[in-house]
Order: structure tokens, then C-alpha cells, then sequence
């Protein structure tokens, strides 16, 4: 999968942080979103996302080599990480993240749940391996 962001069509619903916690982590906490959203204010209405492009940049700099390609995507071993952080600090686009009740790093594991449940189709899949539910519904209704 090859995510893509249309920031223009972001309403700041986020949608895509509650759905990727909760596939993630099942529990529906923004905090814990390997996509982040938000508000690129004074402009009202004009929101930006964070998301991770699969660069890989990553797995070259983590010392512990705690970060693998697996498939399309990179995900990180926490039997291996040692939590120093450094992919943290270099990631280029700001997408890996911490959260205090745990201890090794997170990152988009390219599931495809954003994709599927943004309701403005801010974010694509270019591969189309997976887009937005409503069109399904669409279609069925049809």
C-alpha cells in the first residue's frame, strides 16, 4: 500500500487516529494513531496529516536492527527494540511515535483502516489495494 495524503479534503474529523488506535491497540485513543491530524491554524478549516511513507530510514538508522520490511510496510520487533528513540528523531516525515504506557515505538503498519473509514478520502491508497468503505456501500446499495 502506498498512502497518500489530500489535505485539502481533510475536515480534522479524525476518524483516521480513532480507527488506527483501535486496530492497533483496540482502544479508541488518538494518542496511540500511527496518523496524526492537525489544525494548520490561523486559516480556519486547514488541517495537515502525518503519515509514514514507508521511507525505511527507520531500519537504517535503529542500532538494535529492531525495524523490518515486512510485505509493503515496516514494523518494529519490540523483542528487539531497545528504546533509545533514535528512529523517533530521525524519522523525516515525524511519523513514528511514543506513548507513555509503552515502551518501544509505533508506526503505520499500512493496514489500510484509514483508507477505508476517512469520510473526505483525505487519505488514498495509490495502489487502490484498498478505498474508502463508503464506495462499498455504494455500490451495494446501488
Amino acid at each position: 500500500m502506498k498512502l497518500t495524503v489530500r489535505e485539502e479534503l481533510c475536515s480534522g474529523c479524525r476518524a483516521c487516529e480513532l480507527v488506527c488506535s483501535m486496530r492497533n491497540f483496540s482502544q479508541p485513543n488518538p494518542k496511540r494513531s500511527a496518523v496524526r491530524v492537525s489544525g494548520a491554524f490561523p486559516a480556519p478549516g486547514r488541517f495537515s496529516l502525518v503519515i509514514c511513507d514507508q521511507c525505511g530510514v527507520c531500519a537504517e538508522i535503529c542500532p538494535a536492527n529492531a525495524i523490518h520490511e515486512v510485505g509493503d510496510h515496516y514494523e518494529v520487533d519490540p523483542d528487539l527494540c531497545t528504546g533509545c528513540l533514535i528512529c523517533v528523531e530521525e524519522c523525516p516525515q515525524g511519523a513514528m511515535f511514543t506513548h507513555k504506557d509503552d515502551e518501544v515505538p509505533f508506526k503505520c503498519v499500512a493496514c489500510g483502516d484509514c483508507v477505508a473509514y476517512c469520510p473526505r478520502q483525505a487519505l488514498v491508497d495509490e495502489e487502490a489495494k484498498v478505498v474508502w468503505a463508503g464506495v462499498e456501500a455504494r455500490k451495494r446499495a446501488g
